[in-house]
């Protein structure tokens, strides 16, 4: 009987320490995110930021700080809804694919097949305008958008709008963010399944993952426990720029909470929503006419953080910002959703993830013992929305590359003829001993420059 009694004390002790240290664990969790968060709401630089992070689909932390609403000082709820802006994109291309699968339309589809577009005799495919290699101009990169935004137009003369601007590129050519491309594929995803495209996502995907509390947004919709988006101006923070959401439509216009993002993330990655053979195409890093591999799916990135498999989109719109990030190997979701276009949520979100998986201090960069004068000069080529001009220079240990009036930075050497500055990688291209070219890995793009 004693012995009996011993061994529950025993288990009881172990028990209540194996919670003991899990409630810690997830305190001091919050405590290390407070500390990341807290100083941007102090400050003012944001209203409100709601934090999910979970693991197997539960919940190791998840938390809203600041203000829904500064005017009627309004807290933010954890189940607050956000524009998700470019989020939006992996929707668009999911449904795309679903409708790929049920034999309606194939990737190689050319764009003229489902819309009235004039590509000037180019063959621009659907897969292109999944991938941003389609080359037609981006909508949001007209010098009249800003002016074109805030007024009601058809989304037919919105086509005919991009239809008269130059392509930036010769399809397949190069890889710059296009938000034309996305507008274009929901129109197509509304032709083919005879659906609007708030209809379809809503019967497609959201109901598939159990997201009851997404929404196709727009400026005048009433949406329970919807945040005001805020912009940052010079005095500090000001009520949203309107916009009128015939513009962002397929693109960036859907509307949802941390809780369903994490629920879209589970159904996306496990089966629910795409076949196998789908899946498989939605994460396929497109490539371009060359050859080269880039890092952009179907909507969504496909890259390596820290030795990870990382799977991620981030979103911005009028008032607010997003990130949904998802790790694979592990299981592990951290999704940012803020109601002001201040901060980076990629960056707030790589710094929680640096947390949950206890990331070691970076390398030592490798040294680079060549002639650093070889890759100095000027390169140009098509960008988002303007020509870009990266001039690179050097000091006595490395290079240092310079966009426009921008400061100076400093690259660090991989190998070969590859740099970074640890988001964007620089590849020199090089002929016959020369440098002639420099190829800049965005992630969000592939720019080709020319050295002049």
């Amino acid at each position: 009987m004693k012995y009996l009694f011993y061994m529950l004390v025993v288990v009881l002790f172990f028990s209540c320490k194996k919670k003991d240290e899990k409630s810690l664990n997830a305190s001091d969790l919050e405590v290390k995110i407070d500390s990341i968060v807290k100083p941007y709401i102090d400050k003012t630089e944001v209203a409100g930021m709601a934090i999910g992070v979970f693991k197997n689909h539960k919940p190791l932390f998840q938390k809203a700080y600041g203000l829904a609403d500064l005017e009627l000082d309004v807290k933010l709820p954890v189940n607050a809804s956000f524009e998700i802006g470019s989020v939006t994109k992996q929707f668009t291309a999911a449904a795309i694919l679903q409708l790929a699968e049920q034999g309606k339309l194939t990737l190689e589809d050319d764009l003229g097949k489902y819309l009235k577009f004039d590509t000037h005799q180019r063959k621009v495919t659907i897969r292109q305008l999944l991938s941003h290699t389609s080359g037609i101009k981006g909508y949001t990169e007209l010098p009249s958008f800003e002016t074109l935004s805030i007024q009601k137009h058809s989304r037919d003369t919105l086509l005919r709008i991009v239809e008269k601007e130059q392509f930036d590129f010769e399809p397949g050519e190069a890889l710059i963010y296009n938000n034309t491309a996305f507008f274009m594929l929901g129109l197509i995803i509304e032709k083919v399944s005879g659906l609007s495209y708030e209809e379809y996502v809503k019967k497609n995907l959201f109901d598939k993952a159990g997201m009851t509390n997404s929404y196709y947004c727009s400026e005048n919709k009433i949406i329970k426990n919807r945040a005001h988006g805020y912009d940052k101006a010079e005095k500090g923070l000001v009520r949203a720029a309107y916009l009128d959401h015939t513009w962002p439509f397929a693109a960036g216009s859907l509307c949802s909470t941390v809780e369903d993002l994490e629920k879209w993330n589970n159904a996306l990655h496990h089966g629910k929503i795409l076949s196998e053979k789908s899946y498989k195409e939605f994460l396929t890093p497109v490539s371009l006419n060359d050859g080269t591999i880039t890092r952009y799916a179907k909507g969504i990135t496909v890259t390596d953080w820290k030795e990870k498999r990382l799977i991620e989109h981030g979103g911005g719109i009028n008032g607010f910002l997003s990130q949904n990030s998802y790790f694979p190997d592990e299981d592990v979701s951290i999704i940012i959703l803020i109601n002001t276009t201040s901060v980076r949520p990629r960056k707030i979100a790589d710094k929680v993830a640096d947390l949950i998986f206890k990331s070691p201090q970076a390398s030592t960069p490798a040294h680079f013992t060549g002639d650093l004068g070889k890759f100095t000069g000027s390169y140009k080529g098509p960008g988002r929305g303007q020509e870009m001009d990266v001039k690179i220079g050097k000091n006595d240990s490395t290079l240092l590359l310079t966009m426009g009036k921008e400061k100076p930075q400093t690259l660090n050497y991989i190998m070969g003829n590859s740099w970074t500055d640890g988001s964007t990688n620089y590849l020199f291209k090089q002929q016959e001993g020369r440098i002639t070219g420099l190829r800049m890995d965005e992630v969000y793009g592939y720019l080709v420059l020319k050295r002049q």
